[in-house]
C-alpha cells in the first residue's frame, strides 16, 4: 500500500470522490501540516493553526499509479486559486499534495509541471512533505455517505459518475 495526503477544499467531497476510484483502498479526513497538537475542527476554522483540511489516502499501486491518482486530483481542484475551492474560503481550504515517501516528490513535481501547461496563472498548490496529520472528528469521516444532501464543492455528478 502507498499513502499520500491531498488537500483540495472541504475534505468531505475530496474523500467521497477518491472513495469512488478503483485502487483506493482506504481514506480518512483530517488536518494536515499545522502547528498545534490535536486540533479540532473549530480550531482549524479560525485560520490560526496552519492546518489544511485534507484526505489521507491509501492506494494499491498495482491497480492505481501515483500519476493516475494525481490526474484524478487535478480534475477536482482549481490549483491556481489560493486558500479557496468553491464556496470554501480560508487557509484550511488551500490545495496541497503532502507526500509521505520522499521518492514520490519527483513524480508529484512532474505532474504539477504537466498540469501547469493548462493554466495561464501559476499553480499555487503546496507540494511538501507531510509534517503531521490528525484525524478529523468522527462525524466528518465519510460525511457525504452519512449525509447524502450535505454540501460539497465538487459537483455531485463527478462523484456519482465515478460510482
Amino acid at each position: 500500500m502507498r499513502k499520500i495526503v491531498l488537500a483540495g477544499g472541504c475534505f468531505w467531497g475530496v474523500e467521497a470522490y477518491f472513495n469512488t476510484i478503483n485502487g483506493v483502498i482506504n481514506t480518512k479526513v483530517g488536518y494536515a501540516n499545522g502547528n498545534v497538537e490535536n486540533p479540532t475542527y473549530e480550531m482549524v476554522c479560525k485560520n490560526t493553526t496552519g492546518f489544511s483540511e485534507a484526505c489521507y489516502i491509501e492506494y494499491d499501486e498495482q491497480v492505481l499509479s501515483l500519476k493516475e491518482l494525481l490526474n484524478a486530483y487535478w480534475f477536482i481542484v482549481d490549483p491556481t486559486i489560493e486558500n479557496r475551492q468553491g464556496h470554501d474560503i480560508g487557509t484550511q481550504y488551500r490545495t496541497g499534495i503532502y507526500f509521505i515517501e520522499a521518492e514520490d516528490e519527483s513524480a508529484i513535481r512532474e505532474s504539477l509541471e504537466e498540469e501547469q501547461k493548462k493554466y495561464e496563472k501559476p499553480i499555487v498548490t503546496e507540494v511538501i512533505p507531510l509534517k503531521n496529520f490528525y484525524d478529523a472528528e468522527e462525524y466528518h469521516q465519510k460525511y457525504l455517505d452519512k449525509n447524502p444532501n450535505g454540501y460539497c464543492h465538487i459537483p455531485r455528478e463527478l462523484i456519482e459518475k465515478k460510482k
